[in-house]
């Protein structure tokens, strides 16, 4: 019998990365899924916290899709590494912060390397792009770059757009039949939709400008004015997870407001109060709110005024409102709430 081949897949959780698979599986060949955390994926933070976002799915979709495969998936943690694509982009940025190109090069790279080794023994990487679907990294003109300058070159295969591009090595060697494999292109949905019809699959996630929260304009623009704030390029994780979270108010330079909109996101930003000074209205129902740098006693007292603008106090002539330094017992203040006119929209890294 002849060896049976292995072809590891990147799965986003997406339709293109799940589809991609199938058809190679559904040619005989041994498929694992392989998933990288840059810690800036859309699903796990939002969708379990926010009440606009109960009814999506509470899942991690690469592991979900994974499971409909009925593969392996290799979740791998690549925050460290991630930051030197994101902050030294080769091919610059998208429309927002997404260094698109420069990701999918990494990620075909480390899946390389990782599907490489001796122990693992794959021979060829799939994943899920399609010519024209995205207008950075999915172009006729940057796929070859991808296959280059990641070190995969033939051993990348495309299935779902195969046939628009030159045969790789799995199509020349007889491992895999060209004329199974598809010649999707542009932004159309339609094709991947039947063909996934075909297959059975009723369900899939449709994230909106990719999996990544870096194609989101208010999210690149918190990021920006975070680095600007810190006064260097980098982060940690739990900058980056708090950048999804909340309202975010900067009055001044020297400090910013992570104001919470519903009671999931109040709960969620409890678990920072060891790190930040923290205020809650008391007399009113209203928000938790994180302040974020060096705020002096007056920055406080306006940040309880706005705390106050935010509950159900904003009518009020006066809320208390505790403020809480780490690890200190909450003191209380009484303040006027903020207008709503003196509520300057330049203050707004995003609402």
């Amino acid at each position: 019998m002849a060896e049976q081949r292995k072809a590891v897949a990147l799965i986003s959780g997406g339709l293109d990365s799940m589809l991609a698979a199938k058809v190679i599986m559904e040619q005989g060949i041994h498929v694992e899924g392989i998933n990288f955390f840059t810690g800036f994926c859309v699903e796990g933070h939002t969708h379990a916290i926010r009440e606009k976002d109960r009814a999506k799915p509470k899942r991690n979709n690469a592991l979900w899709v994974a499971e409909q495969l009925g593969i392996k998936l290799h979740i791998i943690d690549v925050i460290e590494e991630y930051k030197d694509v994101l902050l030294n982009p080769k091919h610059g940025y998208g429309a927002n912060l997404n260094p698109c190109l420069d990701c999918k090069v990494f990620m075909v790279r480390k899946a390389l390397a990782w599907g490489f080794m001796e122990e693992n023994g794959f021979d060829f990487i799939i994943t899920g792009e399609v010519i024209g679907q995205r207008p950075m990294s999915q172009r006729k003109d940057t796929m070859p770059v991808i296959a280059r300058e990641s070190g995969a070159d033939d051993r990348l295969l495309r299935p779902l757009c195969a046939k628009n591009l030159p045969p790789t090595l799995p199509e020349k060697e007889g491992w895999i039949n060209r004329e199974g494999l598809y010649d999707f292109n542009g932004r159309t949905r339609k094709p991947q939709i039947q063909l996934a019809e075909s297959f059975g699959f009723s369900d899939w996630a449709q994230p909106a400008g990719g999996c990544c929260f870096l194609t989101d304009p208010q999210y690149s623009a918190k990021l920006t004015d975070l680095w600007k704030a810190h006064g260097h390029r980098d982060y940690e994780l739990d900058d980056i997870v708090l950048l999804k979270i909340g309202r975010h108010i900067r009055p001044a330079p020297n400090f910013k407001l992570i104001v919470g909109r519903e009671e999931g996101e109040n709960n969620y930003l409890e678990g920072y109060r060891k790190q930040f000074i923290s205020l809650h209205p008391v007399s009113h129902r209203g928000p938790l709110c994180l302040i974020d740098g060096t705020p002096n006693a007056e920055d406080i007292h306006l940040a309880a005024r706005i705390v106050a603008r935010y509950s159900q106090g904003k009518t009020a002539t006066q809320v208390c409102v505790a403020v809480q330094q780490p690890g200190s017992v909450a003191e209380e203040m009484s303040v006027v709430p903020l207008p709503a006119a003196e509520l300057s929209e330049n203050w707004h890294v995003s609402a």
